[in-house]
């Protein structure tokens, strides 16, 4: 009896498909340039003094679980799917248009204001550097004018420079991101070395000072810290084997990053007293106090670069949902224009450094950065409905990687990411609602009519 073969999702073709030039090892980088960044180099010391005690290291283990629900659902869609929308293109396979719709703005948002939030910390960074130089910056040079500035003009910068990086081609911003990489792993082993020498173990009593809801409290502050993961979704169009290499990009870069924060976590509340670190440098503040003047430095450059990698996967990110999009006519297509030259959308990655530079050069963006958290949820649960929604939609859909014990992983991943959205505040929730608002304004009044049958990504 012949076999049934694996139904296959028909996509329309892009009228200019990105070139196909990322590797596997490329994929897994740019999961660690993004995830391994502000979390690492602050949110770790703040959540230990603040919630969880040494058993920081736990609620790392739990958040890591928490978030490997969502990865196994990206990583079945990745490579069953693919295309360059993440989840958006999965919504609007597994769920429908509107649904597709509204996360792809959600998105829009999470990468956006992401990687805006993102420059302005780089930016803070940048000058507490040179400031220990003895160089820094005019006040006015730094701040934007709701803070008596006149621009954040090296988050200005930052941005410009990565728009040029992204404009040259992949392969060349991949190389660019590895290199960086590179150089934050080295600086994360540099803090290993000294901090397996200068443990103490009375830092760890109390283990748990918060208590045992301390850890669930820790986790719920650090998951953001893993965020990212979901940017390597939006490079399916460019990775040279998808089927394979998306879901070892996803796996590979969270189970990676789970055991360095674990390590590190576990080192810092063992350097210093938990209640000593509710600083914006604790890492670099720990070695400063036991003498490592010199090494507090380079991890400081870490951090600069941790920070750099950060804001590049999310602008990476952005730009290639909304070029998804854009070939589905909900955004004006005449921007998804590919560059004969690069391969890249070049008119569309400009478009978007204009609109950020202005953002994060003259707006306070800490102001709404919780919306970048609430987005995010709303996309990892469109994830993992989607799963089992096509489960049973799409029996015969050729899946080379499979989310396992479906619909349980997925399940836990939805109940998951609501209880998280459950704890924001009202606040983040009306701004997100208008957020959404605006966005169904926008569907029903243009993208709707124009939208294609079937996704172009």
């Amino acid at each position: 009896m012949q076999s049934t073969p694996a139904e296959v999702i028909n996509l329309k073709s892009p009228p200019a498909e990105l070139r196909r030039c990322l590797s596997a090892f490329d994929l897994t980088f740019l999961g660690i340039g993004a995830i391994i960044g502000a979390g690492i180099f602050v949110m770790t010391g703040i959540a230990a003094a603040t919630q969880a005690g040494p058993g920081i290291v736990l609620s790392y283990v739990l958040a890591g679980v928490a978030c490997s629900f969502c990865a196994l659902a990206y990583a079945e869609l990745a490579s069953s799917i693919g295309g360059c929308g993440g989840a958006y293109g999965y919504a609007f396979v597994g769920i429908g248009k509107l649904t597709a719709w509204i996360i792809g703005w959600d998105l829009l948002l999470e990468y956006g204001m992401d990687a805006a939030t993102i420059s302005i910390g780089w930016a803070g960074y940048v000058n507490h550097t040179l400031a220990a130089m003895g160089m820094a910056l005019p006040q006015k040079w730094i701040n934007n004018p709701f803070e008596g500035g006149i621009v954040n003009l090296p988050a200005v910068f930052i941005i410009f420079c990565l728009a040029n990086v992204l404009s040259i081609g992949t392969k060349q911003s991949a190389l660019f991101n590895n290199l960086i990489v590179y150089i934050k792993l080295l600086v994360i082993a540099l803090f290993i070395g000294i901090g397996v020498f200068n443990f103490n173990p009375a830092n760890w009593h109390p283990f748990l000072p918060f208590g045992s809801q301390g850890i669930v409290n820790g986790a719920g502050l650090i998951f953001f810290a893993y965020i990212g993961f979901d940017a390597i979704s939006t490079a399916g169009e460019e990775a040279k084997n998808p089927k394979r290499d998306l879901p070892i990009g996803i796996i590979a870069s969270l189970l990676i990053c789970t055991i360095i924060y674990v390590i590190v976590a576990a080192l810092l509340t063992g350097m210093a007293y938990y209640s000593d670190l509710n600083v914006s440098s604790p890492v670099a503040d720990v070695l400063v106090n036991l003498g490592h003047r010199y090494s507090a430095e380079v991890v400081a450059l870490g951090a600069i670069g941790g920070l750099t990698t950060a804001i590049l996967a999310m602008y990476f990110g952005f730009t290639r949902v909304f070029l998804a999009m854009a070939r589905d006519k909900f955004l004006p297509s005449k921007i998804a224009k590919i560059h004969e030259k690069s391969g890249t959308p070049r008119r569309l990655i400009w478009s978007i450094a204009v609109i950020m530079m202005i953002i994060a050069g003259f707006f306070p963006i800490y102001q709404i950065a919780s919306l970048v958290n609430i987005g995010t949820l709303a996309a990892f649960i469109a994830v993992c409905v989607s799963v089992i929604i096509l489960r049973h939609t799409k029996p015969h859909l050729a899946r080379p990687f499979k989310t396992p014990w479906s619909p349980i992983v997925p399940m836990a991943g939805i109940l998951l990411c609501l209880y998280l959205m459950w704890t924001l505040s009202a606040t983040t929730w009306i701004s997100f609602g208008l957020w959404t608002l605006v966005g169904l304004g926008i569907y029903f009044a243009y993208g709707r009519k124009r939208v294609n049958a079937a996704p172009l990504h």
